[in-house]
């Protein structure tokens, strides 16, 4: 990451890059910068809200200049659940409220992934939505109760969760408030901090449900995503991503997966390859 000179090479050589490499608030910028100097497409997997603020702040205009696309956040944490934020509200007016939860269960964490959690239980600095303001501050998480779909149910969740929903989610939809929020159980669980050197196959057992629900002054919707293998279901995000960029179909500057692609249909892509099961409001 020190490299700039190296990094810069590499970037010569590709069409996209697609970033998986955390904690992005270390790998991010510089892997970024590198891609907007030699005119190359960017996708990250950043679950960090702060490098995500630091993309659009500092590269967004130089992006839009060389005709690139980059996507923060297009992975499992973060990017799912904004694509599927994106897909419930429409059709919902006078949006309140969007929630995006999720309840997952055996993730077993990879080195990146563990310094990453670090980083985000450290954070002061936490970047919220509320009453139409992006608020920047030290939030004290509480305990709450989302009443996931069956089979899941209701679950005890942190609240909120430091992802980018907070930050990616109003800049395509209009609403009041966003929070992200995670099963409680997901850090209880032993081997989500002790499984940083299992083979792909072990890891691979993860199961998990992302719910967005959408409240509004004249009614509410929702919808879930299902699967199995969350690093899986990110990794196809992103390689569909990038083909899509590559095509040329998306605009260009620093863009939230909501931006950059019709939600409904994209998520509709990857349920046909087997990413997860997709239920949506009916006219999504």
């Amino acid at each position: 990451m020190d490299d700039a000179e190296s990094l810069r090479a590499l970037a010569d050589t590709a069409d996209v890059i697609i970033n998986c490499a955390g904690p992005f608030a270390v790998t991010g910028m510089p892997v970024a910068r590198a891609a907007a100097e030699a005119g190359c497409h960017y996708i990250d997997h950043s679950v960090e809200v702060h490098p995500v603020r630091q993309l659009y702040d500092t590269l967004a205009e130089t992006a839009q200049r060389a005709g690139i696309t980059m996507i923060p956040s297009l992975s499992f944490y973060g990017g799912l659940g904004d694509l599927l934020a994106g897909a419930v509200a429409r059709g919902v007016a006078d949006i309140d409220r969007i929630t995006v939860a999720y309840a997952v269960t055996n993730w077993k964490m990879t080195t990146g992934a563990v310094n990453t959690a670090r980083l985000l239980f450290a954070d002061t600095e936490r970047v919220g939505f509320e009453n139409g303001e992006l608020r920047i501050g030290f939030v004290e998480p509480r305990n709450a109760v989302f009443a996931f779909p069956p089979p899941v149910g209701p679950r005890t969740v942190i609240a909120p969760v430091p992802f980018p929903e907070a930050f990616t989610v109003p800049r395509h939809t209009s609403v009041r408030s966003v929070e992200a929020q995670l099963t409680a159980r997901t850090f209880e669980e032993e081997q989500a901090f002790a499984s940083e050197h299992l083979d792909s196959a072990d890891r691979a057992d993860s199961e998990f449900t992302i719910a967005a629900q959408v409240l509004g002054a004249s009614g509410s919707a929702s919808g879930t995503l299902r699967g199995r293998d969350l690093w899986r279901a990110g990794a196809l995000a992103s390689v569909e991503a990038a083909v899509r960029v590559t095509g040329g179909a998306v605009k260009s500057g620093v863009v939230s997966p909501g931006e950059a692609f019709d939600a409904p249909e994209f998520l509709g892509a990857l349920a046909d390859r087997d990413a997860f099961t997709v239920d949506l409001p009916t006219g999504s």
